[in-house]
């Protein structure tokens, strides 16, 4: 359990997170993360890099019960770690696949927002939960996914968006039955991985430097809010009903 590297093949780094119940990371899981996608990209013989997980689904974001049990330790920690876990991928100095099952949700937004590619499974839902657990963010990954109105109405509603709806918006590579999500990943890493390994360093460079938006500056921008809204108290009270029926 936690994130593990392996390599399947040839010229293809696999990092896998595995962190059940529901792949909610602590602090440290986000630092591990960030640790293992650079370690990744850092092998001159990786040519691509697939993100993926075990269990029902991708990722549920931070975990909300350390947050609620070392207070502003963890909120500052797991802020830090979100942050590089995000920019590591983003960062990868070769292509990353994210390979998406089950939910989505919250720092897995950032996670599939950084990266290059997403294949995800016929069940996968996507969406930022944020408000209803008293944080703010990742608002800046889910605009790379969905247009700018469906990214507003999505983020203030906490609704979730389908992995086929994705497809239709261009943002997911294909959509398979969950049985052939890393036969589908690795058909893509492998495609990738044929190419000469300096130039796809070189493309991935280039691509990310014509980016309109500094995703790294524009997520930290973003963590202002948060701390924000724990100093003032207000994320206590909406992360206390978290979970609660009726909240």
């Amino acid at each position: 359990m936690g994130v593990s590297r392996s390599s399947p093949e040839k010229g293809i780094s696999v990092v896998t997170v595995d962190v059940p119940p529901v792949n909610a990371l602590p602090v440290r899981g986000w630092f591990e993360l960030a640790d293992a996608v650079r370690e990744s990209g850092r092998d001159p013989e990786v040519r691509c890099v697939v993100l993926g997980a075990e269990g029902r689904g991708f990722n549920a974001g931070v975990d909300i019960k350390e947050i609620q049990a070392r207070g502003q330790e963890a909120l500052i920690g797991v802020n830090h770690g979100c942050a590089e876990a995000f920019a590591a991928v983003y960062e990868c100095a070769v292509p990353v696949v994210a390979a998406v099952q089950g939910f989505c949700l919250g720092g897995g937004i950032g996670l599939v927002g950084s990266a290059d590619a997403i294949v995800a499974s016929e069940d996968a839902v996507f969406g930022l939960p944020e408000l209803d657990r008293g944080a703010l963010g990742a608002a800046t990954h889910l605009a790379r996914l969905v247009p700018q109105h469906l990214m507003r109405a999505l983020y203030y509603t906490g609704r979730t968006v389908s992995a086929a709806e994705l497809h239709r918006h261009g943002s997911v590579w294909r959509v398979v039955p969950r049985a052939g999500l890393r036969a589908a990943a690795l058909e893509l890493a492998r495609e990738i991985a044929a190419k000469d390994g300096r130039l796809l360093r070189m493309a991935k460079a280039a691509i990310n430097g014509i980016d309109p938006v500094d995703v790294r500056r524009s997520y930290r921008f973003e963590q202002g809010f948060t701390f924000e809204a724990n100093l003032s108290g207000l994320a206590d009270r909406v992360r206390d009903t978290f979970g609660k029926e009726g909240a």
